[in-house]
């Protein structure tokens, strides 16, 4: 599989409103715009970091020399008064900060850790001191006891995502050039900031609520920072492409379970659903061909019937050797203890196929 999935480890929500209270077990991360009630427009903004560890191994020892993509991902746990658009802003944090032990809800509030005024309230660190910000960042501090709500790199590490009507609501935005700084040095990794756009913040007109997942949830939607890389190749060998849209696939060395840090290289074989007579020694439907290079595979939830992994004409296509076809799945992006279902997709002959054969497995821990 050329997508893989990091998890965070850690993530909190910064409240204008409450600047000292830290959020860093909550099970949400509320990115939204609200009055108080003080009758004040106040905002909370999601930050969250991923291993530093696992972005750089995964980079340097299973993407190798390809060009690879990176995608912040967070599942919208619940919304309120969302307008017909809007748009959201992602970007790289500038500085340390700690997770802590709080909740929103904790009485008495829990003061350890990020919250709006500190980045680290146990060792007294603020999120920015002095009159003019480093080169590169910015942040968005109010004045008196409110100041804070973080610190952050602008310029070229923007990532934006705007939402319509239509459109899912979930985040999945590209940041592959602050990821690219990370495994660089030329930034440290200190996570992402979310908010939404400046215009949008502390007025009167924008009044909006967005929650995602954290990852202290107890769901099957953590937060994740997904790279992507094109692992095709496509040598058929003595192999011939399939040219019926009456086509068999099955799945040869499916073991059913697979450990959670495993990597499993699913091989298909693939023939005719009526293959033509021939004089040979054994039966025809044995004879092995390849799906044509448009073909893709997708993993699916049994369960919630939803998409884990979908379709991709760039990472997810299906590769091939002189033996047949095969993918490449890494079993750690996939939440354990669940049942999936693998599909395959192919283009032939103009028609586009879907091919199910309810092949099922398990992620184990």
């Amino acid at each position: 599989m050329a997508v893989y999935k990091i998890f965070p480890e850690k993530s909190a929500t910064l409240y204008s409103f409450y600047p000292l209270i830290n959020t860093g077990l909550d099970e949400i991360i509320e990115v939204s715009t609200f009055e108080s009630i003080n009758s004040t427009n106040e905002v909370s903004r999601g930050i969250i970091k991923f291993p530093t560890n696992q972005i750089t191994d995964v980079i340097a020892n299973k993407v190798g020399n390809k060009a690879f993509d990176t995608y912040l991902k967070l599942y919208l746990a619940n919304a309120s008064s969302i307008p017909v658009n809007y748009t959201l802003e992602i970007y790289p944090i500038s500085g340390s900060w700690e997770k802590g032990t709080g909740r929103l809800a904790n009485v008495p509030v829990t003061s350890d850790g990020a919250m709006w005024s500190y980045r680290d309230q146990d060792s007294g660190s603020v999120w920015f001191t002095g009159t003019t910000f480093p080169s590169q960042t910015t942040g968005s501090f109010r004045s008196g006891s409110n100041s804070g709500g973080g610190l952050w790199f602008t310029g070229s590490y923007e990532s934006t995502q705007s939402f319509t009507a239509i459109s899912s609501k979930d985040i999945e935005v590209e940041t592959t050039f602050t990821v690219n700084k990370w495994y660089s040095g030329s930034i440290t990794n200190n996570g992402f900031i979310i908010k939404h756009l400046s215009t949008t913040e502390f007025t009167t007109q924008s009044k909006f609520e967005l929650k995602y997942f954290s990852e202290n949830t107890h769901t099957i939607y953590p937060p994740c920072l997904e790279i992507r890389w094109n692992d095709f190749s496509y040598s058929t060998g003595s192999l011939s492409t399939i040219t019926s849209d009456l086509v068999v696939a099955s799945i040869v060395n499916n073991k059913n379970e697979y450990q959670q840090d495993s990597v499993q290289r699913f091989k298909i074989n693939v023939r005719d659903k009526y293959p033509a007579r021939s004089f040979q020694t054994s039966s025809v439907y044995l004879n092995n061909k390849l799906l044509p290079t448009a073909s893709y595979w997708s993993i699916k939830d049994l369960d919630t019937d939803e998409i884990v992994i979908d379709y991709d004409t760039t990472y997810t296509k299906i590769s091939a050797d002189s033996t047949g076809n095969y993918f490449d799945v890494y079993m750690n992006g996939l939440e354990p203890e669940r049942y999936y279902k693998l599909l395959f997709q192919t283009t032939i002959s103009g028609s586009i196929i879907v091919l199910d054969n309810n092949y099922y497995f398990k992620v184990i821990r």
